[in-house]
């Protein structure tokens, strides 16, 4: 079921989405060559709980294998919730960093792609032709429209530019909590609700060099290309309103690089 938001609420998601921008802005300067994914962890951890929020993604999943981390790094073939550990960052990398906070109930999620120091041009072209299709989903979520516009658009990118979209897993409601319906996809397939005022969604393309199939490691929770080719994914909230819709989580490219 969709759960619709009113404006008070879509305030507090926006707020939760604020905080989060905030963090990764502070973050970024600490995700290059030579750190340890697991101190990444750490410290947005005790970022986000000085800030008197809580790591959304922290004991996320079944009672059996709860994911025990609060940011998602997933590094050149793994395309998302790659585990943080002793793994060192290495010049020529591209890294998804994905991380959701809880403040007071309202939940918000956002990813970037960031590369290493010196990367290849193939990868910066993915992780750019990424981005752009991140936007162009974004630009097609408008009241009245259907949820597959956003797909299309997407997947028009990725396609034209010969890039595998990843059809296993896709974005999502978000905002009373981690993953809500609908399923955001980016490949037009299964429900195609309309878009109304109210719903606020996680968009989340996730492009790969080759295959758009995927398989998970035995972790449970590592996504990876099939193929082991570089993946990128980019990821931001919205809020659809009757007459716009709002990026409630911060643009950081310009932080990046």
């Amino acid at each position: 079921m969709i759960k619709l938001k009113n404006n008070k609420q879509i305030d507090g998601i926006r707020q939760s989405c604020k905080m989060l921008s905030a963090m990764f802005r502070e973050l970024i300067p600490y995700v290059k060559a030579g750190v340890e994914t697991i101190e990444l962890d750490h410290w947005v951890y005790n970022w986000i709980k000085k800030a008197g929020a809580q790591p959304a993604f922290l004991n996320y999943g079944s009672k059996s294998n709860p994911y025990k981390h609060s940011l998602c790094i997933s590094i050149n073939e793994e395309v998302i919730h790659g585990i943080p550990s002793r793994r060192k960052l290495k010049n020529g990398d591209i890294v998804s960093v994905d991380c959701g906070i809880n403040l007071g109930g309202f939940f918000s999620d956002q990813a970037i792609s960031v590369e290493i120091g010196n990367v290849s041009p193939d990868i910066s072209r993915l992780s750019n032709i990424t981005r752009d299709c991140l936007y162009a989903g974004i630009n097609a979520a408008r009241a009245g429209e259907r949820l597959h516009k956003i797909a299309s658009a997407v997947s028009e990118i990725a396609n034209n530019a010969g890039y595998g979209i990843v059809h296993q897993f896709c974005g999502h409601g978000v905002g009373f909590d981690v993953h809500e319906d609908p399923q955001v996809v980016n490949i037009p397939r299964g429900a195609n609700p309309k878009l109304a005022g109210g719903m606020v969604l996680a968009i989340e393309p996730m492009i790969n060099l080759g295959t758009g199939d995927v398989n998970i490691l035995e972790d449970g929770w590592t996504v990876v290309t099939a193929d082991n080719r570089i993946s990128a994914h980019w990821e931001h909230t919205i809020a659809i309103f009757p007459d716009r819709t709002e990026i409630l989580t911060d643009p950081l490219e310009k932080f990046i690089k």
